[in-house]
């Protein structure tokens, strides 16, 4: 690509985005983008095909710099931890971008941004990481999904309904629900330990024998997987693993 067409390219992307930042409402018009960047509809359209390749462009380039934290973050010894701060940076970049935010999850993009399909890997990978310690309830990717539309969930409210979502703490709050339901009590911390009569013991312990089960087939699908057993074919581990992932999937009665 020669250095006047990738600048033209570059040009038509940052007016958008900054159009886009600062529009009262997160919408721009690609004649607005045309007659900010001073180009016509062609050169346009010949880059970013329509307005929807546009924008999603658009969030492409400002979740870059969130995205290039992440990558080069180093994971810890501990990724229930690291998970929690995943969480409150969403948030966090959410409501300092919030017209960007809407527009990465608007239901008029047809074709999620690369942006997000990357985030979603991201958060897999450390949910797998907890998976090989023992420390999830249920299947990697279930547990994806979970956290991942409650977090989307929370921040959207945040940046689209300031007025009547004022509570501070809420994001977090959320943040330790979720992650209650999706993390064993023991990778939760000992304040998540129920502590009180023999009833409450009998209860907790009841619904302990319910939960070791989906908990247990995660751990060892997680650990099948980052290092494969020689004994089984490529079909019987295909197998085990379709086994174990329903059994992670369980929901307790």
């Amino acid at each position: 690509m020669s250095t006047s067409v990738s600048s033209t390219k570059a040009r038509i992307l940052e007016v958008a985005a900054e159009l886009v930042a600062n529009s009262p409402d997160g919408d721009v018009s690609t004649r607005a983008v045309c007659e900010a960047a001073g180009v016509g509809a062609p050169a346009l359209y010949r880059h970013f095909g329509d307005k929807e390749g546009l924008l999603s462009a658009v969030v492409d380039h400002g979740y870059e710099k969130y995205l290039t934290t992440k990558r080069s973050r180093r994971p810890g010894t501990d990724p229930i931890q690291d998970l929690r701060d995943g969480w409150d940076t969403h948030t966090d970049f959410a409501l300092r971008n919030p017209n960007l935010y809407r527009l990465m999850n608007s239901p008029a993009m047809r074709t999620p941004p690369a942006a997000a399909l990357e985030s979603h890997r991201i958060l897999t990978a450390d949910l797998r990481r907890a998976a090989e310690q023992g420390k999830l309830r249920l299947a990697p990717e279930l547990a994806a999904q979970m956290i991942m539309s409650a977090n989307v969930g929370v921040s959207l409210m945040l940046v689209s309904r300031p007025t009547t979502f004022t509570d501070e703490t809420l994001s977090r709050r959320i943040r330790d629900a979720v992650h209650a339901v999706v993390f064993t009590p023991e990778a939760m911390g000992p304040e998540t330990t129920s502590a009180g009569d023999e009833e409450t013991g009998a209860k907790d312990e009841e619904a302990g024998a319910e939960e070791v089960l989906p908990a247990t087939a995660t751990h060892l699908a997680a650990l099948l997987r980052r290092t494969p057993r020689p004994d089984f074919t490529p079909g019987e581990s295909a197998l085990l693993g379709e086994w174990l992932d329903r059994l992670s999937n369980t929901t307790p009665e």
